[in-house]
């Protein structure tokens, strides 16, 4: 399937690695004005020099979106290079290898970080792009949830409190902003061949137990599809849902997940 973007300005949270920068370059490909905002510079200009040679064009901006002067900031960047907003993915998310415990180990301040980054981003850029959709007549905001937000997994209370509420967010968008054309949704990822990923499977190996490789290979064995996925599997599906080809869905969620919810649990 193949999409034309042309003239339509994207914007991109957590834009310049893993699944971020698997959207960003698709939507530079089908010919968007895409702004990738990250933390990280040096995968900001890996991801710049990428898009090169794409039909349209990616613009890196280095802003924190956990804030709402980062959030203001990159929605003005967005409007000062296209001039409108018409997409907002908020794709950014964290999940700290020492937020791996119990609930009442994690330390308030690592759980206020993740419940910042990974769903009040996506309140705040609502806050901020919401009004320039609605001058312009629409537009679509797509959330990168989790299959953890649908069914959890040991020892990540803060990531999957995170992704339920943006679920629930993505549900509460869609009913108050229809009026205005303005379409939210979400993608729910299983395990996708991320920078996020590899720390996990780094922090898991066991040395004379587990190698890496073992790790990677029984994590795609638990798919029923055979394999994990890749960033671009959930590029793909992000470039259809924001198109007018899924003009009626509003207010649901897309597992791209390799069949894991499908046989009931992905952990």
């Amino acid at each position: 399937m193949s999409f034309d973007y042309s003239n339509q300005v994207v914007i991109v949270t957590g834009g310049a690695k893993g699944i971020g920068r698997g959207i960003s370059l698709a939507f530079g490909a089908a010919g968007a004005t895409v702004v990738s905002a990250d933390v990280d510079e040096p995968a900001g200009a890996d991801l710049t020099a990428a898009a090169a040679d794409l039909d349209g064009s990616v613009h890196f901006v280095a802003i924190d979106v956990s804030t709402a002067d980062g959030c203001r900031s990159l929605v003005e960047t967005t409007m000062d290079i296209g001039g409108r907003v018409d997409v907002v993915c908020n794709n950014v998310g964290i999940q700290p290898m020492s937020s791996y415990v119990r609930a009442h180990e994690l330390p308030e301040e690592d759980w206020d970080r993740i419940l910042a980054v990974n769903l009040k981003s996506a309140f705040l850029m609502a806050k901020y792009a919401i009004p320039h959709m609605q001058a312009q007549g629409g537009g679509v905001i797509i959330n990168t949830a989790s299959v953890q937000g649908l069914q959890s997994a040991p020892m990540v209370s803060a990531y999957a409190a995170s992704k339920g509420g943006l679920l629930s967010l993505t549900q509460q968008l869609s009913l108050d902003y229809a009026v205005d054309n303005i379409r939210v949704l979400s993608v729910n990822p299983g395990t996708i061949d991320t920078p996020l990923v590899a720390e996990a499977a780094a922090a898991s190996v066991r040395p004379g137990v587990t190698s890496l490789q073992d790790l990677r290979d029984s994590w795609a064995e638990s798919h029923p599809i055979g394999r994990i996925g890749q960033p671009e599997d959930i590029a793909r599906v992000v470039l259809f849902l924001a198109s007018d080809d899924a003009s009626f869905m509003t207010g649901s969620w897309v597992n791209v997940d390799g069949g894991m919810m499908a046989k009931g649990a992905w952990a």
